[in-house]
């Protein structure tokens, strides 16, 4: 069940926020609130376009408006083009992140607290910085004392049926992953360049 708060947020920044979001229940139940011969809400203005994209990164990482901020600083000193690449490179290659791209969490939310309960190493090293910035090449193993811990039940099944990115990989088998490439930008839902226009001011 989805929390309010999370509902609103949901509503206003559009359902690709949240995973529990992205239902046929949530847009069915959202339009229960438009009221019949309600005026349409005005388009936002370009300012107000832009912030509703920052807000829909921050939300659906997790993330600080500070830290965000620096991803973005970090970003910009690529000289040339693909400074919106490098953002998203930056926003995917947080530890938290692959732990959800490998379908080992339900959401980014509940792969932070995984990480931050001290569940995975990195390259042989514990590694309990959701933040934490992972790079080509590296392996993720589940932990030897968590591996029998309740959240990591029936891993195998659970994930059969789920389709990684192409940059990353887990082998239940193992219970270790890779990340075998830069992240790739397939996400239509985030508009990276409003949100680097919208720093840029």
């Amino acid at each position: 069940m989805i929390s309010k708060p999370k509902f609103k947020i949901c509503r206003r920044l559009g359902p690709g926020v949240y995973d529990k979001c992205q239902t046929v229940k949530f847009s069915t139940s959202s339009g229960k609130f438009a009221m019949p011969g309600a005026r349409r809400p005005k388009a936002p203005s370009e300012y107000g376009a832009q912030l509703i994209e920052k807000q829909k990164i921050r939300f659906s990482y997790g993330i600080t408006e500070r830290q965000l901020s620096n991803y973005v600083k970090k970003a910009s000193l690529v000289r040339g083009s693909g400074t919106a690449e490098k953002l998203y490179e930056g926003l995917e290659s947080r530890l938290d992140n692959a732990v959800y791209r490998m379908g080992l969490a339900a959401s980014r939310r509940g792969a932070r607290q995984m990480v931050s309960h001290g569940h995975f190493i990195v390259n042989d090293k514990k590694v309990t910085i959701p933040s934490y910035e992972l790079k080509s090449g590296d392996v993720i193993k589940i932990r030897e004392g968590s591996k029998a811990k309740k959240i990591f039940d029936n891993i195998a099944e659970k994930i059969k049926d789920y389709n990684p990115p192409v940059w990353i990989m887990f082998d239940a088998g193992t219970m270790q992953g890779r990340i075998l490439d830069k992240p790739k930008n397939t996400e239509s839902f985030l508009d990276l360049n409003a949100v680097l226009e919208f720093y840029s001011r």
